[in-house]
């Protein structure tokens, strides 16, 4: 039977606005570009708290279609293709593949001409992504009337 587990709504919403707060480097290249580029730089205490929480969530939607193989939802492919992006992008940049951080560096260079497709494909991206999980968060209390989340 298939079953929506708790954490995952708030796993899409997560990422939907860890995602929508690039709206930030729509409205402001110079200063959103400067953070990043400082947290990649500096790797503290910040960045490897995030980058542990996003593994994390990583792994555990991975951990999850493989659980459900037989009866997966098609959102749960997301897990697949886009978890394992992000560990690899993650990975990338803890061992500071070359190729990886002159991409990042393209990314965040803000007189490219690509600066607003490059990000608000990000935001769209971000915008699908929390609506899914709001969707998600509706069908499960729908499904499941008597849970609290």
């Amino acid at each position: 039977m298939k079953k929506i587990y708790a954490w995952e709504p708030w796993f899409f919403m997560f990422f939907g606005l860890f995602h929508l707060h690039r709206i930030w480097g729509l409205i402001d290249r110079t200063s959103y570009a400067d953070f990043w580029l400082g947290i990649l730089e500096s790797k503290g205490t910040f960045y490897f708290v995030l980058m542990g929480i996003l593994a994390f969530l990583c792994v555990c939607g991975i951990v999850t279609f493989c659980k459900n193989k037989k009866n997966n939802y098609w959102w749960r492919w997301i897990y697949i293709f886009g978890g394992s992006y992000v560990l690899f992008d993650l990975f990338a940049i803890a061992i500071e593949f070359k190729v990886w951080n002159d991409l990042l560096l393209f990314m965040f260079d803000v007189n490219s001409a690509c600066w607003n497709i490059v990000w608000g494909f990000f935001v769209a991206l971000g915008g699908f992504v929390f609506c899914l999980g709001a969707k998600l968060l509706k069908q499960r209390k729908a499904l499941n009337p008597n849970l609290s989340n």
